[in-house]
């Protein structure tokens, strides 16, 4: 009896282990929401080398989440989130967009990833 409760504790401890792990290799998940003519937030910061698991949002009307430096080109329906996970591998800041046309404001429509060094 005390073997098996034994065998079911380091069982349970490894599992935590393991689940650990994958929390880590995801990173946090950042919601930005997209709506004429904002993001919000308008701007995240991020540590080099953290993965980061952006969840989209379209409010309003098809946008689309443009950060050319980061290879980010994500279109966002209404209805339909779109997800990103970015790893960025530089510190600085990288200014992103709206690319998907969006009404009269679009050109104001702007977004901002500062990372951090480690």
């Amino acid at each position: 009896m005390i073997k098996a409760a034994k065998l079911s504790m380091f069982a349970a401890i490894c599992f935590l282990c393991i689940a650990g792990a994958a929390d880590q290799e995801t990173g946090r998940t950042i919601e930005i929401h997209a709506r004429r003519y904002a993001f919000s937030p308008p701007d995240i910061t991020v540590k080099k080398g953290e993965t980061v698991h952006l969840k989209l949002v379209s409010d309003d009307v098809t946008h689309s989440l443009l950060i050319k430096d980061l290879g980010i080109n994500q279109t966002i329906s209404k209805g339909h989130p779109a997800d990103v996970n970015l790893t960025p591998k530089l510190a600085g800041d990288f200014p992103g967009q709206c690319g998907h046309f969006c009404g009269s404001g679009h050109g104001q429509m702007k977004f901002e990833v500062h990372v951090t060094g480690n």
